[in-house]
């Protein structure tokens, strides 16, 4: 007689260390048929595919201006962020990381964008949160949305637009967003154009709330993620241009359905806290937490060697190459503990560093020095799987200690757009991940050490 598959599940229970051809064996035996059932086709995978660490706010005495406002209070946010993959679906992370109170989301909605903070009226989907519009996220907590129905494709913009109804105390935030946002009165989640006097509405290139976007894929999807300060963060990258390092390598890796989270702080450390928490503070949240997540991108330290004796820490003692070398190896080891593959980063040249500014001293050839030796252990450590050395990828050949001309911002510390460029075109995407099988830019010198 004819069964269905259940048979055979129940079967297995009845025998569970039974295989299936001992199984077909019995079947055999008494006489039984079985009609299989085709296996389920793996379920949707979720993955990160943008993200902005979190920061908590600083006060008015530190070196650079917040940029946000102390209070948010019957006023909507919109936020534009480029994904890296695409999907079907998406979901949402809000954060209120350093916030000290419950934090209370009236409405969301998310969009495709247009210019000046408005968005196209026939893609405006309402977010849920438990299958409520409304949400509370609580103190030192995320939030993550239900699924929304908005179909994206790879490296498109998203607009995400958040009312908050009560008083509002901003605690958390992203600095260096590169990317107009906007603040204005009342409840306009659903504008497709902002309705309100000339005068009340408020840009910012701060982020508010908004810590990550996730995509639905059809099958599992893969994600890098770049930990990094300002160089990854993107601090003299052109605003509203997309054109951090990790954004270049994330049109790169788009093709091979692989995701691309920048984790980069404006000012982040190794093994400080400054205008974010230390790299291991905050490696559970912002890289091991990430959906999808295979392997992590480390650049950090170039601050960890730098702030000490300038305004922004001027009584700290430089860190000892010791030190610097015991923070990889930890973050290394508790990176790959989850499976991740690690990939170190050389510190890029900075000599003459910040001129005419209140950190004119970040910049000495003593600092300098130890950045050398932090770059000779990275290479030649053993801590990472592999290294990507973008010390050689920016410097100039004729003074090494600098940014070569065409990569520098005009700050001889930050890459500007074509020194971007020229960070992401110096990976080898099979370094990263092994077996994507790209093909190397012929024109461009592979600086990635496979270990």
């Amino acid at each position: 007689m004819d069964i269905e598959f259940t048979y055979m599940k129940n079967l297995s229970k009845i025998l569970p260390s039974a295989s299936t051809t001992a199984m077909l064996a019995l079947v055999l035996a008494t006489g039984v048929s079985v009609t299989a059932v085709p296996a389920a086709a793996d379920p949707p995978a979720w993955v990160a595919t943008w993200g902005a660490s979190p920061q908590p706010v600083w006060g008015a005495g530190f070196l650079f201006p917040s940029n946000v406002p102390s209070e948010l209070h019957d006023q909507t946010v919109r936020q534009v962020a480029r994904v890296s993959l695409g999907g079907q679906r998406l979901r949402i992370v809000l954060s209120n990381a350093y916030g000290g109170q419950p934090l209370a989301v009236g409405k969301a909605t998310v969009a495709r964008p247009r210019s000046d903070g408005a968005v196209a009226a026939d893609s405006l989907r309402t977010v849920t949160f438990g299958g409520r519009e409304e949400a509370t996220i609580l103190p030192g907590a995320s939030l993550v949305s239900d699924p929304v129905a908005l179909p994206i494709p790879a490296l498109a913009q998203v607009a995400v637009s958040l009312y908050l109804p009560k008083a509002t105390p901003v605690g958390t935030f992203h600095w260096d967003g590169r990317q107009t946002g906007w603040i204005v009165p009342g409840d306009q989640t659903t504008a497709p154009a902002f309705e309100t006097a000339e005068g009340c509405a408020r840009s910012t290139t701060t982020r508010l709330l908004l810590a990550g976007i996730q995509v639905e894929a059809e099958h599992a999807v893969r994600a890098v993620v770049v930990i990094g300060d300002s160089i990854t963060d993107g601090a003299a990258a052109s605003p509203d241009k997309d054109s951090r390092w990790p954004d270049f390598l994330a049109a790169r890796l788009a093709p091979h359905g692989v995701a691309v989270v920048n984790a980069g702080i404006s000012g982040a450390r190794l093994l400080s806290d400054g205008m974010g928490v230390n790299a291991l503070a905050r490696l559970d949240r912002d890289v091991l937490a990430q959906p999808g997540v295979r392997s992590l991108v480390v650049m950090l330290g170039i601050n960890d060697i730098a702030w000490p004796g300038t305004a922004l820490a001027p009584e700290r003692p430089r860190p000892t190459l010791q030190a610097l070398t015991a923070g990889y190896r930890q973050l290394a080891e508790q990176a790959r503990s989850r499976g991740l593959r690690v990939i170190g980063a050389t510190l890029t040249p900075f000599e003459g560093a910040l001129p005419g500014t209140p950190l004119d001293d970040y910049y000495h050839p003593d600092k300098d020095a130890l950045r050398q030796r932090v770059n000779d252990w990275i290479r030649h450590g053993g801590a990472f799987d592999a290294v990507i050395d973008l010390d050689a990828a920016l410097r100039d050949p004729v003074h090494p200690a600098r940014i070569d001309a065409h990569f520098d911002s005009g700050d001889h510390l930050h890459p500007g757009d074509q020194g971007n460029r020229a960070m992401a075109e110096a990976v080898d995407l099979d370094v990263l991940l092994p077996g994507l099988g790209a093909s190397r830019d012929n024109t461009t010198p592979n600086t990635s050490q496979e270990r």
